[in-house]
C-alpha cells in the first residue's frame, strides 16, 4: 500500500485501501444501464421512420436524457448525502428498470397500432425523460461511493473502471441491438429491460450496507466553489468535445469524404466503435499507471487535441477513425481524472453534493454539445473538430495556480 498520507481535509472515514472496497456492483450497474441507454439510441433512427416522426424529433428523444441529467444530478447528489448511497444508487437502477420496461412496452405497441406522429413522440420523449431521471442518480452515487471508500490516490483508479465498464456498454449496447432487431425491433427492449433488472439485484445483494459518509452531516458545495472550477469545466469541455464529434461524424463522412449515404452511415458507425474500443483500453491503463488526477488530464487533452487534429485533415475513412481513436484515447484518461480531482479537493462531507455537481457539468456538455456541433458544421464541417482540439490545448495549457492532487 502507497505512503502518501491523507490530505488535511481527508478523514478517517474513507478506507485505507483500494482492494477493500468491491467495486463489482457499481460496475455491473452502469454497464448494465449505460447498455439499455445506448440500445434505445442505436434504434431510435428506424423506429423514428416508423413512426412517421420528423429527424429533430428523434434527436429530441435522444437529447431529453441529457437535460434531465443536468438538472437532477446535484440534487442526487444532495439525496445521497442525506439517504446513503446504496439507497440512491438502488433507487436509481430499480426507478431505471421499470421505466425502460414502460418505454419498452409502449414502443412495442406503437410500432403495431401506429399511433399519431405527435402521440408517439409524447410518449417517447416522456419515456426517454423518466428513465433519465433514474439515470441521473447511478453515476452520481457511484463517485460518491468511491469517494467514501478509496483513497484519494487510488481514485482515478477506481474511476477509470467505471469509466471502462461504461465504454464496454458504448460497444455492446448497439451491437446486441443490432443483432436482436433482426428478429424485431421490439425485442431489443425487452431483452435490454432485463439488464438494469439484474444490476439492480446485485446492487442490493453485494452492494455493502455500510454509509461511511453518515458519520458527520452532508456540506452543500457551490457550483461556484474555487476548488470545482478547474474539473467543472473539463468535465463540460470534454462532454462538448465528444458531443460534437459525434453528431457529426456522419455528415463529414457524406461531405468531406463525399461518401453515399450507406457508405457514411457504416464509415460514422466504425468510427464510433473505435472510439468504445480506445476508451476501454486508455481507461485500464489509467489503472495501471495511477499517475495524479491533474497530470492525466493534462496529457490526456493532449492527447486528445492530437486526434481531432487528424480528423481535421481527413481525406479517407481510415485517417477518420485513427483520428477518433486517438481522441478517444485521450478521453479515457481524462473523464476518470476530473472526477478523481473534484472529489479529492473536498471534504468527506461534500462527497455527494460534488459528484452532483460533475454530474451537471457533463450534462450540460451533452446538451450544448449537439447544438454547437450542428452550428458550426454549417459554417465548416471541419470547424467542430478544430473547435474541440483548441479547446483540449486551453485545458492542457490551464497553469497550475497552487499544488493539487
Amino acid at each position: 500500500m502507497s505512503n502518501v498520507q491523507p490530505l488535511p481535509h481527508e478523514t478517517s472515514t474513507t478506507s485505507t485501501d483500494a482492494t477493500a472496497f468491491d467495486l463489482r456492483p457499481l460496475l455491473v450497474a452502469n454497464l448494465a444501464c449505460t447498455m439499455a441507454m445506448m440500445a434505445f439510441v442505436a434504434l431510435i433512427g428506424p423506429i423514428a421512420r416508423i413512426l412517421g416522426l420528423a429527424t429533430w424529433q428523434a434527436g429530441m428523444a435522444v437529447t431529453v436524457s441529457g437535460v434531465i441529467w443536468m438538472l437532477l444530478a446535484r440534487p442526487w447528489g444532495r439525496a445521497s448525502d442525506r439517504l446513503g448511497r446504496r439507497r440512491i444508487l438502488l433507487l436509481g437502477t430499480g426507478g431505471f428498470t421499470l421505466a425502460f420496461l414502460a418505454l419498452s412496452l409502449f414502443i412495442d405497441l406503437a410500432l403495431h397500432a401506429l399511433p399519431s406522429a405527435l402521440l408517439a413522440f409524447a410518449g417517447l420523449l416522456l419515456g426517454r425523460g423518466l428513465i433519465g431521471v433514474f439515470y441521473a442518480a447511478i453515476p452520481v452515487g457511484g463517485y460518491a461511493l468511491i469517494a467514501d471508500n478509496i483513497e484519494l490516490q487510488h481514485r482515478a483508479r477506481a474511476m477509470a473502471s467505471l469509466g471502462a465498464a461504461n465504454a464496454c456498454a458504448l460497444v455492446l449496447g448497439p451491437a446486441i441491438a443490432a443483432l436482436l432487431a433482426r428478429q424485431s425491433l421490439s425485442l431489443p427492449f425487452y431483452a435490454m429491460a432485463l439488464l438494469p433488472l439484474f444490476g439492480f439485484l446485485f446492487l442490493r445483494a453485494r452492494l455493502p450496507r455500510q454509509e461511511l459518509h453518515l458519520q458527520q452531516p452532508p456540506k452543500s458545495v457551490s457550483l461556484a466553489d474555487r476548488r470545482l472550477r478547474r474539473p467543472l469545466l473539463v468535465a463540460f469541455v470534454a462532454m462538448l468535445c465528444v458531443a460534437m464529434a459525434q453528431i457529426t461524424v456522419g455528415f463529414f463522412a457524406l461531405d468531406r469524404l463525399g461518401m453515399a449515404p450507406a457508405m457514411a452511415a457504416q464509415t460514422a458507425g466504425i468510427a464510433l466503435t473505435l472510439v468504445g474500443v480506445a476508451l476501454i483500453v486508455s481507461q485500464l491503463l489509467v489503472r495501471k499507471l495511477e499517475w495524479p488526477p491533474l497530470r492525466m488530464i493534462r496529457i490526456g487533452a493532449l492527447v486528445a487535441a492530437v486526434g481531432f487534429a487528424a480528423s481535421i485533415v481527413a481525406a479517407h475513412a481510415w485517417v477518420l477513425w485513427l483520428g477518433f481513436f486517438i481522441s478517444a484515447a485521450g478521453m479515457g484518461w481524462i473523464f476518470p481524472s476530473f472526477a478523481a480531482l473534484a472529489s479529492n479537493s473536498v471534504d468527506a462531507a461534500e462527497q455527494g453534493a460534488t459528484a452532483g455537481s460533475i454530474g451537471a457539468a457533463q450534462g450540460l456538455g451533452v446538451v450544448v454539445g449537439p447544438l454547437a456541433g450542428t452550428l458550426v458544421y454549417a459554417v465548416e464541417p471541419r470547424l467542430p473538430y478544430l473547435l474541440a482540439a483548441l479547446l483540449l490545448l486551453l485545458v492542457a495549457a490551464w497553469p497550475e495556480a497552487r499544488r493539487q492532487s
